[in-house]
């Protein structure tokens, strides 16, 4: 059996894209090495672009056994 843990990561201020670009990936995998060093695997993720294009968002969901 596994516990998750769901986080939001906000990315980067767009203005023409709303596209993650090399800096929010920097983040994400900051974030997912940050977890792994905590005993948690990466489950899941998503970007979500906001309708107004200027936030958008990674969720992300982990995972680890249940001692």
């Amino acid at each position: 059996m596994y516990i998750y843990k769901t986080e939001i990561l906000t990315v980067s201020t767009k203005w023409f894209s709303d596209k993650a670009n090399e800096d929010d990936i920097a983040m994400l995998d900051k974030l997912i090495n940050e977890r792994a060093s905590e005993g948690w695997e990466l489950a899941t993720y998503d970007y979500m672009a906001t309708s107004s294009q200027l936030r958008g968002a990674f969720l992300v969901t982990f995972r680890k056994e249940k001692v």
